[in-house]
């Protein structure tokens, strides 16, 4: 039987916009290419979501990995409030659930940049019934440590459990666990697969 429902954050219950808002200062396609790679793709973005290094150590990080972009980069990265949209069911969806007596929880990559100025597109959390956000306890997924401490923090039977990520590689860490997983695409095709685990949704 399935009493909790574990749900990551990006591209979830909310969309990870970085390309709308990258294009929306207008760069050219070689610009844009290169803030990509030097910023969102770049491996230092993980340690934003880990919390280890302060968002100047990153920032720095990300100049020093193309300096001839340091004035785009500070810009995309000045405010990334825009770089997070807040789907429209996640509030409904976590009360329906809860109505119906599940318990929700989030398990994110998040950095603390991004939580501070994404905080309007994050306004479901305080409905949720708790969860983590990587950069507060410094592990990301799929670091067996997250999966192990979300366990521990909420006494969770992990048999019990369904996790929904847009991300392959954070459900097999999650499976390690027992935890039942969906590799989410979009809600409806994520209801269908909660039914076939006996969710009543």
């Amino acid at each position: 039987m399935i009493t909790t429902l574990i749900f990551d954050i990006g591209n979830v219950l909310a969309d990870f916009v970085w390309e709308k808002h990258y294009r929306s200062f207008g760069f050219t396609e070689e610009v844009f290419d290169r803030l990509v790679k030097a910023t969102v793709k770049n491996s230092l973005w993980n340690e934003y979501d880990r919390g280890v290094l302060t968002d100047e150590e990153v920032l720095q990080g990300f100049i020093d990995s193309d300096p001839g972009i340091e004035k785009e980069i500070r810009q995309v990265l000045n405010d990334i409030g825009p770089i997070v949209a807040r789907n429209d069911y996640a509030i409904p969806w976590i009360q329906e659930l809860q109505k119906k007596g599940y318990r929700c929880l989030y398990l994110s990559n998040f950095s603390r940049k991004a939580h501070r100025e994404c905080a309007a597109a994050l306004d479901f959390i305080p409905y949720m019934d708790g969860g983590i956000l990587s950069y507060q306890d410094k592990v990301i997924k799929p670091m067996p440590e997250i999966y192990q401490l979300l366990i521990d923090r909420y006494r969770l039977v992990p048999e019990e459990c369904v996790f929904m990520d847009d991300t392959p590689e954070n459900l097999d860490g999650a499976e390690k666990f027992g935890i039942h997983t969906i590799h989410f695409q979009n809600q409806a095709q994520a209801i269908n697969e909660l039914r076939k685990l006996g969710v009543d949704v």
